[in-house]
């Protein structure tokens, strides 16, 4: 049977539609991985959370960078313990955390530390398919890119700690008056204590609830130094 005209004029136009849709799938994968390998060696001067978070209190956020060196060690593991135990151990997911997530029906995070930096550097806050389906694409090449001890400096340095301060100097500033580089064990475990709600959460006038957490984050530091589990960031 012969092939009508108009759907031999659709053929063309669908080579050219698909042509293009691969084309710009294909920039975008170059532009994607190009701003990932940027920041492995650049500081992110800001995030859309920020932007977004300036915008809403109307005269910005408090952030000072610090290279890791200049932020206290305690402080790293602590954070680690709070929030990614397996940090040095996987790449990029942990798998017992989403399964644990899940056989919760999703009342728990299992997001690990370098989905985070994903999301807060290069994605937008909210729950939604769209962001996680990226978040999901872009953790691994940050991995593959960065080093942990990279992805953990980020982190110290662009996660929110209170409303409109964000990363470690800007936070040991706010509540205790003291750089990121002197926190002390308690200071740090109380600071990663307030994580993921810090909005509800005060490092400096705990709840007895936050000094029990904080005190548990603690213990988890240690065993993370004494069983190597910092070995990717400790020097």
């Amino acid at each position: 049977m012969a092939r009508t005209p108009r759907k031999a004029k659709r053929r063309p136009l669908l080579r050219f539609v698909l042509r293009w849709l691969f084309r710009g799938t294909a920039l975008l994968v170059v532009l994607g991985t190009a701003w990932i390998a940027l920041y492995a060696v650049v500081a992110p001067p800001t995030t859309p959370y920020m932007l977004s978070e300036g915008r809403r209190l109307g005269d910005g956020v408090e952030q000072v960078w610090r290279p890791m060196e200049d932020i206290s060690p305690h402080l790293a593991r602590a954070v680690v313990a709070a929030e990614d135990a397996n940090f040095c151990l996987h790449a990029g997911f942990d798998m017992d955390a989403i399964r644990a997530a899940i056989a919760e029906g999703m009342s728990r995070g299992g997001s690990t530390i370098s989905q985070q930096v994903v999301k807060n550097a290069f994605l937008w806050q909210g729950r939604s398919w769209a962001r996680k389906a990226l978040e999901g694409l872009m953790t691994p090449v940050m991995e593959l890119i960065w080093t942990k001890r990279r992805v953990l400096e980020v982190y110290l340095n662009i996660v929110e700690f209170d409303e409109g301060i964000f990363g470690a100097e800007a936070a040991a500033q706010h509540y205790f008056g003291i750089s990121a580089a002197d926190l002390n064990p308690t200071q740090a475990a109380r600071l990663a204590a307030v994580l993921p709600n810090p909005r509800e959460r005060s490092a400096s006038s705990p709840t007895a609830a936050l000094r029990e957490r904080a005190a548990r984050i603690a213990d988890g530091a240690a065993t993370i130094r004494a069983d190597g589990r910092d070995a990717c960031f400790a020097r």
